[in-house]
């Protein structure tokens, strides 16, 4: 069997980035709904005896198992995007790109642990916790993910639509779809519940564009050969 030449090699990373990019969409959007759903905000909050034991306790469990796999694929994603646009990226852009993609990551897997932390207190300790503690505790993690992880997704997705948009390796409906995400993550991820699935929902957008368009280019890679 021949071994793959260099053009077949570059034509697997926009398979591999949507691949990677449509897992972690569907992880980080599962994780985001359990815990929304888990662990409300408002008036709809809980405290540790309706949660203890409870369908929101197996929730919110279930979407803390799920983070650290969505981050896993998140890197993958970036690594794969990154390689899929090339040596012609814009240095700058593609250094904010990686940056905020990495402290994206870094503050989800924050987040997460700091909502780790508050279900195990109320599971160890003889008592349950103080109103004061409990709502500390999940006041901080939804302020990790939704003030701080979710503007970095802002920036991670102005900063490709960018890249996409001068390179052209993206539509421009695509582009601009990816500017308006911006803008809502970054103004109003902290104020209205739920808007984070902004970010997922344009990773899945991406990610089916990137295997459209690697599908296409190895068919006709196939049919000239």
């Amino acid at each position: 069997m021949q071994g793959k030449g260099p053009g077949q090699e570059a034509m697997e990373t926009p398979r591999a980035a949507g691949l990677a990019g449509v897992v972690f969409a569907l992880l980080l959007a599962a994780a985001i709904v359990l815990i929304r759903l888990g662990i409300p905000e408002g008036a709809d909050a809980v405290t540790t005896q309706e949660l203890t034991g409870s369908w929101r306790d197996k929730a919110v469990r279930t979407a803390l198992a799920l983070v650290p796999f969505a981050g896993i694929f998140f890197l993958w994603f970036i690594g794969a995007v990154r390689a899929h646009v090339g040596a012609v990226e814009d240095k700058f852009l593609a250094t904010v790109l990686l940056g905020s993609g990495l402290v994206f990551t870094a503050t989800m897997f924050g987040a997460a642990a700091a909502a780790a932390a508050v279900l195990a207190l109320g599971h160890t300790s003889a008592s349950s916790p103080a109103v004061s503690t409990w709502d500390f505790g999940r006041y901080f993690a939804y302020q990790l993910m939704t003030g701080y992880a979710m503007r970095m997704a802002a920036v991670f997705v102005c900063s490709m639509s960018v890249i996409g948009h001068r390179l052209g390796v993206l539509p421009r409906w695509l582009s601009a779809l990816g500017f308006l995400a911006a803008l809502t993550l970054l103004l109003l991820s902290s104020n209205i519940p739920w808007t984070e699935l902004v970010f997922p929902a344009w990773s899945l957008v991406l990610s089916v564009h990137i295997l459209v368009v690697g599908g296409r280019a190895r068919a006709r890679t196939t049919a000239s050969t």
